[in-house]
């Protein structure tokens, strides 16, 4: 037996699986998104049992683009823009109705979503922890802390509700099969319900996850800016109340943007080594979230997560 030989082979599999392009995606309306690197493709099965696919290639973005901590940014633009797209596309599908978004429209709606989103989860926890007594300028980190509290708790409620109406409940469903689905490509597995059904309804890179991450590096970012500001600018603390305020939450704002793309890469680095103790550790908030937004799925909806990922991997040219 040539030992060497073997041990050759052995490297070179973990070479492929080093190697393996990373692929994530969402659920649609009654169906699943794959994103890979250059493609996405969406499945769905329609209301006569059949299921429908689209894949489209994806523009290829400036190398600035995909520099660390700039990539996150890109990237959750690009999946707001990919996920309203084929949330359309979905829609249209089951209903048998041909819908779809005009580019003005498609601005307008990522607009109303980032209001709604800044409203929800940076505005109104900002106003309830004001009404605390408890102050930014004095106590920052306390401050955030009720802030991020505030922020997690209304993010549970949110998700709570959302996860009640039957039809949800199946978008959840179908999160569900697109994470045992993209486990089981991570893992080298063939594609197929029985292996599929082996695998967990929740993934360190989920969305949900990311959420987390968010809201608890925004506790520590945001308790630095009053700090920052007054040795800058000492006499900041004279300013009206109002005036404070405004300047104060308008850094938020803009934090954002840096903030989710630190999430970002934490996140990529969680996929990673996630059989690491530690990152296992540190995921484990975001992946408890899951418990919400996973559901466990049934085989028609492993199939077309199943099928969405075969889409992209024959694109791609990845044969597992």
């Amino acid at each position: 037996m040539n030992f060497n030989k073997i041990a050759t082979l052995i490297n070179q599999e973990k070479i492929k699986l080093r190697m393996k392009p990373t692929i994530g995606g969402q659920a649609v309306i009654e169906g699943v998104m794959m994103r890979s690197p250059n493609y996405y493709a969406t499945s769905v099965r329609n209301e006569k049992g059949k299921i429908v696919t689209q894949i489209k290639k994806i523009k290829k973005k400036p190398k600035f683009l995909k520099f660390p901590f700039i990539r996150g940014i890109a990237n959750l633009i690009e999946m707001l823009v990919l996920g309203i797209k084929t949330l359309t596309w979905s829609a249209s599908q089951v209903s048998e109705e041909e819908e779809q978004l005009s580019n003005t429209q498609m601005v307008f709606t990522l607009i109303i979503a980032f209001a709604f989103g800044i409203f929800l989860f940076v505005a109104l926890p900002y106003i309830l922890s004001m009404l605390t007594g408890v102050k930014e300028e004095s106590s920052p980190m306390l401050f955030n802390l009720i802030d991020g509290i505030i922020k997690l708790a209304i993010l549970l409620l949110y998700m709570y509700l959302i996860s009640l109406p039957k039809d949800f409940r199946r978008v959840f469903e179908y999160h569900g099969a697109e994470h045992k689905t993209v486990y089981c490509y991570e893992e080298g597995k063939k594609l197929t319900v029985k292996n599929v059904k082996k695998y967990s309804t929740k993934h360190p890179r989920c969305g949900t996850s990311f959420l987390f991450v968010v809201v608890f590096i925004s506790i520590f970012i945001f308790a630095l800016i009053p700090t920052i500001i007054l040795i800058l600018f000492p006499g900041f603390i004279a300013l009206p109340f109002i005036m404070r305020k405004i300047i104060l939450f308008t850094l938020r704002i803009i934090f954002v943007f840096p903030i989710a793309s630190i999430a970002y890469e934490l996140l990529k680095l969680s996929g990673k080594y996630s059989r690491n103790p530690i990152v296992k550790l540190i995921s484990l908030p975001g992946i408890m979230l899951q418990y919400i937004t996973t559901k466990e799925p049934d085989n028609k909806q492993m199939e077309v997560a199943i099928k969405s990922m075969e889409l992209v991997l024959a694109k791609e040219k990845i044969k597992i």
